[in-house]
């Protein structure tokens, strides 16, 4: 159990901030961002399985979303594959990562890109082989890096053998797998309407009629994809199955998509519509009335589960992977309470680390909602460690929903230190480390995303933050000698991994000095957030603290104006101590005390208090 020095809120008064930097002491730390791989990545197979740490070694990782499509193709069809991962596996440990989750990679008709999944013990040939996924598990094991695969369990493809016998007849033994109903005034010779209300995420009803059967089918997703029934305990079995095939392979864990959605309301009444200030109900991109989701997420049954899960998945420990196999959650939650269930308890654990979407999709700079998001993920999970993240391949990238297209790489600077500079675990996107941006579609029949084909021009579709990733400033940016999937932006020129990996100025190095902090300096292992100068609205600051270790103080603005941050007499009334640059913002100045810290526009500043 961590030890809690602030009881209750861990905004801590002014006598304490006193204490706290009165009792700091000096301990190693570099200045520039630009870092070798970390010991930790330099471990051998040997040490690792002997390792004590191993079985904690998610509760401060560094997690590196792959989109397998878009990261490396090496065999010229213009689609990523296992084996580009395999290549750049390098670059990955050098960035200091230390797992890699991986979209699915499992064959699949590719409606939804691989969401939709025909068989899950195999993967797709436009990814390579089992033998190819088995290589890249192993090569990342000799780097010290985890795989992590996609676990898709609220629907299958339509292909997928069992929907296959379930839609065949309705006395089909895997008819029950799935969610089929009769429709509302069906008869023998009229469909009727479809059971309720319910909404596709992607636009319209989330009912198919099947002609065949007579009956309807549903689908939170398309229609290509038909939701299971998790009620059915011969699913429930399916699946435990499908996890051990993967994790006998030395997969590192999973990461369950769509989990709040697993179970709908079993009366099947209709959901809610939402509405406006004025009483008006709101229309989505797709034309339909938005719904309040009440019946289909985060329903009785999610829980039991994924206790379910968690205790087949401990039971796995092979001597040549070491370590927990950790299970992140896709945890889109309406408060922290619920965010906090999803740990499960000491009797019944669920997920490792369920994703705080809350702090995730903020989508503003705004200093005092992150400041109270971030005490939330401090103060009400309890001993949960919390996984923070800000951008992945369902959301347009971080430039379009925080930048403001001129300080962009600074403002990018700013959300990475809160990433990495806060308890806990932190995942990013690939691409995140360079400040790829996001280039939707200017044309509906440029548009690959069937979302974007239906919603149009509202909605443009998820292609814009799912660009081939850019490797150097060639025309295909080093990621095909083929026609790409997706066109790479013309920003391909300017940003890139070859200009940035040697500079020590970039975005890349700032990403690589951060990872480094993380994982070197005592109080950002595993140090408490406490939150400083809590009324101040432009600039957002906090210290973490691992007692016997040097305190560091982090601030960052969220101006495009110049700031400076006095934290002794006056400002958070804290006695002046001396401070030791450990990073900050390029041509940033360093802090002599915490009387006087100088930050530029979006700039940071990171120092060991002394």
């Amino acid at each position: 159990m961590r030890k809690t020095v602030c009881k209750g809120i861990r905004i801590c008064s002014l006598t304490f901030l006193t204490l706290i930097f009165a009792t700091a002491l000096p301990t190693a730390g570099g200045q520039t961002p630009t870092v070798k791989p970390t010991s930790v990545n330099k471990q051998t197979a040997s040490e690792a399985k002997t390792d004590s740490k191993e079985l904690d070694w998610w509760k401060n990782a560094v997690i590196y979303e792959v989109y397998p499509r878009s990261f490396q193709d090496t065999n010229g069809d213009g689609i990523g594959d296992l084996n580009g991962i395999t290549q750049r596996l390098d670059y990955l440990q050098e960035l200091g990562v230390d797992a890699i989750w991986l979209t699915p990679v499992f064959p699949s008709p590719h409606v939804d890109f691989g969401y939709d999944i025909s068989d899950y013990k195999d993967i797709d040939p436009q990814y390579g082989t089992l033998a190819d996924f088995d290589r890249l598990v192993a090569e990342a094991g000799k780097r010290h890096i985890r795989v992590l695969m996609d676990m898709v369990m609220n629907h299958t493809s339509e292909q997928h053998r069992w929907f296959l016998e379930s839609r065949s007849s309705k006395n089909n033994p895997f008819r029950d797998w799935y969610m089929w109903h009769e429709g509302k005034g069906q008869t023998a010779t009229d469909k009727g309407m479809p059971p309720n209300n319910w909404q596709s995420l992607f636009g319209h009803s989330a009912w198919e009629w099947d002609e065949k059967t007579r009956q309807y089918y549903y689908h939170k997703f398309y229609i290509q994809q038909p939701d299971l029934n998790w009620n059915n305990p011969k699913v429930h079995e399916a699946f435990k199955d499908i996890a051990a095939f993967w994790l006998k392979r030395g997969v590192g864990g999973f990461r369950f998509d769509a989990i709040t959605t697993l179970f709908e309301d079993p009366s099947l009444a209709d959901e809610g519509e939402v509405k406006d200030a004025d009483g008006k109900v709101v229309i989505n991109a797709y034309g339909d009335p938005q719904l309040d989701g009440s019946k289909t997420d985060n329903q009785p049954g999610l829980h039991p589960v994924m206790q379910e899960m968690r205790a087949s998945t401990d039971k796995f420990s092979l001597p040549a992977f070491p370590g927990t196999r950790v299970l992140i959650g896709e945890t889109y939650l309406h408060s922290i309470e619920d965010l906090n269930a999803m740990y499960g308890t000491p009797d019944t654990p669920e997920f490792h680390l369920p994703m705080d979407t809350q702090v995730a999709l903020i989508n503003k700079l705004d200093a005092p909602t992150f400041r109270t998001r971030l005490q939330d993920a401090e103060t009400n999970l309890g001993n949960h460690v919390p996984l923070l993240l800000f951008d992945n391949h369902d959301n347009p990238r971080l430039d379009a929903r925080y930048g403001d297209g001129v300080h962009d790489e600074d403002i990018q600077r700013v959300l990475s230190t809160i990433l990495f500079a806060t308890r806990g675990a932190a995942l990013f996107y690939y691409g995140d480390e360079i400040g790829m941006k996001t280039t939707p579609p200017t044309r509906k029949e440029d548009v690959k995303d069937p979302i974007g084909i239906t919603g149009w021009p509202k909605e443009k579709g998820r292609d814009g933050e799912r660009t081939p990733m850019q490797w150097d400033a060639s025309e295909k940016g080093g990621f095909t000698t083929g026609e790409p999937w997706l066109p790479l932006p013309p920003s391909v020129k300017q940003i890139n991994v070859a200009a940035q990996k040697n500079d020590p100025n970039s975005l890349l190095s700032w990403y690589r000095g951060l990872i480094r902090l993380k994982k070197t300096v005592p109080a950002l292992v595993n140090g408490e957030n406490l939150m400083l100068d809590t009324e101040n609205v432009k600039v957002l600051s906090w210290i973490r603290q691992e007692p016997g270790a040097a305190q560091v103080l982090v601030s960052v603005n969220f101006t495009a104006e110049p700031q400076t941050v006095n934290l002794a007499n006056g400002g958070a009334g804290v006695e002046p101590r001396k401070l030791k640059t450990l990073l900050k913002s390029p041509g940033g100045a360093d802090a002599a005390t915490t009387g006087a810290i100088v930050l530029g526009p979006y700039g940071v500043y990171m120092g060991e208090v002394h």
